[in-house]
């Protein structure tokens, strides 16, 4: 893999020329920023920008007050090789949270290594309706600890609006949902993003998050996409890079309001 092109390709179809990611949601534009609006149960944030020393500063109050305008608390999402070098303090300064660093792997979905099973006892379902989306949300309930309510809401109006563009998949122990992922496939990019992998605790560490990695890779190659995209944390980041996913940057979520 040619690593500064494939990165200069996500940011360009997948940042830069952003499409909205979901129903509600827009696209807006603001000189050397590019940010989405979306209802209070959507994502809000600044995806990309091109700035300068000069006028970083200006830029950063313009969106806070695009969005606390808007009554909205929003995100501006920071990659490790965006500008300037110190934008981060910048965005420290101007009285932003500095969420958990990640790690943005890209694999290509002809080189993965896919052979992960899911382990004896396990079945995976894909979620195509409520009840569906219900179990993926409960598993992240459990997993991660924190409040599932948007979550559901936006995976249910993706898929009513734009059912081919998110796959939602839950892994049972007979009844019982125990892991569950989505992936998003972005139409006219080369990119599937993969999003959510969460194992209740009890079930971690039996090859669970592996497999269903393997399992949305397969469905990525078949829906023709060339590319695969993690934001992986710690825990992740040596199981995706074992099966042939590559380090290219770095991300950092800096919130802003509540």
């Amino acid at each position: 893999m040619d690593h500064t092109a494939v990165l200069a390709l996500y940011d360009r179809d997948i940042r830069e020329n952003a499409a909205p990611d979901g129903p509600g949601a827009r696209i807006e534009r603001a000189g050397a920023v590019v940010r989405q609006v979306a209802d209070a149960q959507g994502w809000n944030g600044v995806l990309w920008s091109g700035l300068d020393p000069a006028g970083a500063d200006r830029a950063i109050r313009e969106q806070i007050d695009r969005f606390t305008g808007l009554g909205r608390a929003f995100e501006w999402k920071l990659y490790g090789h965006d500008r300037p070098a110190d934008l981060g303090a910048r965005l420290t300064a101007a009285g932003f949270r500095a969420e958990p660093e990640e790690t943005l792997l890209i694999g290509e979905t002809d080189r993965l290594a896919l052979d992960a099973e899911p382990p004896a006892g396990i079945r995976f379902v894909q979620a195509t309706r409520p009840a569906g989306v219900d179990l993926v949300v409960k598993v992240h309930e459990k997993a991660f600890g924190s409040d599932g309510t948007r979550l559901r809401h936006r995976l249910l109006a993706r898929m009513a609006a734009d059912p081919g563009t998110v796959v939602a998949v839950v892994a049972l122990a007979g009844d019982e949902p125990v892991s569950a992922a989505r992936m998003e496939l972005v139409p006219g990019t080369a990119f599937a993003g993969l999003w959510g992998g969460g194992t209740v605790e009890g079930w971690r560490g039996r090859g669970i998050y592996r497999a269903l990695v393997a399992h949305r890779a397969h469905v990525a190659a078949a829906h023709g996409y060339r590319y695969l995209q993690v934001d992986a944390s710690p825990m992740s980041r040596p199981i995706l890079q074992r099966l042939g996913f590559r380090a290219l940057s770095t991300t950092t979520p800096y919130s802003y309001g509540d």
